[in-house]
């Protein structure tokens, strides 16, 4: 097994082509019994694997295609030997019967996962939770389609990463089928439910809604009045929306922050009516779906190319919503950071300082100035073509660098090129915050 300080968990040794979750949960309670499979491809020679699963208990494990010769589960590791090694390229089929009552795991950031609400269940896992409601591969670079049933209590709405593909409705329970046959990371993998009502916000470009409690409806049709045009602007910006439709979920109890899921963002009822300028977070959270969803990081090591994008995409619509122009946004934010301790290199800041808020506001003024130095045409180009060609897979800084280059050679030839690279030198590599290219 191959360790990655930045992501420790998972198994390298393998890729998890498709999930298929049968989930049933109480609400009274807080159990879920679950039965999962796995289709694997072994990515070299194996003969023994391991799963993330945190705070469950594992009833049966099966193998198809292999033969399983024992398992242990332990510190949330689920360890599979095989009874001979299955070659490369090889796939076999593991399914996982467990049960248990689901809560978040710990981690450096904070607990996240699986969370019991007031009323309801929702799931955040980013970046190590996933493993608190399903065995699976947690790493972002291993991404899988999905088939995810969820049964629960009449009265509750439950809402999955995909596309719903059927509802069964019993004499007290309800099951509710999602397919989700985009590549996804398992951090993005989601389950939520309660109590909501269906806010429709715009149909174009594709359809766009938020669930809500009864009791927020009209706060929430403020706060997202204009999200139709938002998407639209946003489009424009970055590209084709990446997948078949969007979903804002805000939860009866309170969140710390947002988070997204595929397709989905999950806000808390205090994000309902913003104060401090948090309506920033709307925009923030739509546009991971092209930044961190569908053009999803490697490893977390470059996470500035999720949070920069979404935390530029904020300066970005503040001109539209009526707030300060961009560049005035970058240039209050420069002032900031340049106060701010000078011992972060946003392309490798450490395992323990992905979600600082250096990596936010920095990767946004490395945006910028990028845009600054080839121009709007030649910037808005290049992201539209990142959104383009990695489209639904994995990426790393030097696949930025590269492009850029590529973008910036093509429309100002050599000079303009070794200026892009020495550019994104000292803001990706130095950790000095280097000064704002002019306008």
């Amino acid at each position: 097994m191959r360790a990655d300080s930045y992501d420790p968990r998972g198994c390298p040794d393998i890729h998890v082509e498709h999930y298929d979750l049968d989930l049933v949960y109480k609400l009274a309670g807080n159990r879920l019994s679950a039965t999962a499979v796995l289709r694997v491809t072994a990515l070299t020679n194996l003969q023994q694997l391991e799963l993330d699963l945190t705070g469950l208990t594992v009833k049966k494990v099966s193998v198809g295609g292999a033969r399983l010769l024992r398992y242990a589960h332990r510190g949330g590791r689920l360890q599979l030997r095989l009874a001979a090694e299955v070659p490369e390229g090889a796939t076999f089929e593991v399914t996982v019967r467990y049960d248990g009552h689901p809560v978040p795991v710990p981690s450096p950031w904070g607990t996240v996962g699986w969370e019991e609400l007031t009323d309801g269940a929702l799931v955040a896992s980013q970046p190590t939770g996933a493993s608190s409601w399903f065995p699976c591969n947690d790493r972002p670079a291993d991404r899988s389609t999905y088939r995810t049933s969820v049964t629960t209590d009449n009265g509750y709405h439950v809402l999955a990463h995909g596309t719903l593909v059927a509802r069964r409705a019993r004499a007290a329970t309800t099951t509710w089928v999602y397919a989700e046959r985009h590549p996804t990371a398992a951090y993005l993998a989601t389950v939520q439910i309660g109590r909501y009502v269906a806010l429709p916000l715009g149909d174009s470009p594709v359809p766009q809604h938020a669930l809500v409690p009864a009791t927020l409806r009209r706060p929430a049709s403020r706060l997202l009045a204009r999200h139709g045009e938002m998407m639209r602007t946003l489009t424009e910006m970055f590209g084709p929306y990446p997948f078949t439709a969007y979903t804002l979920v805000f939860t009866e109890d309170e969140l710390e922050i947002p988070v997204e899921a595929q397709g989905i963002s999950v806000f808390g009822a205090n994000h309902v009516v913003p104060t401090d300028g948090d309506e920033r977070l709307v925009p923030h959270e739509l546009a991971h779906q092209w930044f961190g969803n569908s053009v999803s990081v490697t490893t977390w090591q470059h996470i500035w190319l999720n949070e920069g994008f979404a935390c530029y995409a904020e300066w970005l619509w503040s001109p539209h919503a009526g707030g300060r122009a961009t560049d005035a946004m970058a240039r209050h934010w420069h002032t900031v950071l340049a106060r701010a301790p000078q011992d972060l290199v946003l392309s490798d800041p450490g395992p323990a300082n992905i979600f600082d808020d250096r990596i936010y506001k920095r990767g946004a003024l490395t945006l910028h100035a990028l845009r600054l130095t080839v121009g709007d045409q030649v910037f808005f180009d290049l992201v539209r073509d990142w959104t383009a060609r990695y489209r639904y897979r994995s990426v790393t800084t030097a696949d930025f660098r590269a492009l850029a280059h590529e973008h910036a050679e093509l429309r100002g030839g050599e000079a303009l090129a070794d200026a892009v690279g020495a550019l994104l030198g000292a803001w990706l590599d130095q950790p000095r915050l280097p000064a704002l290219p002019r306008r």
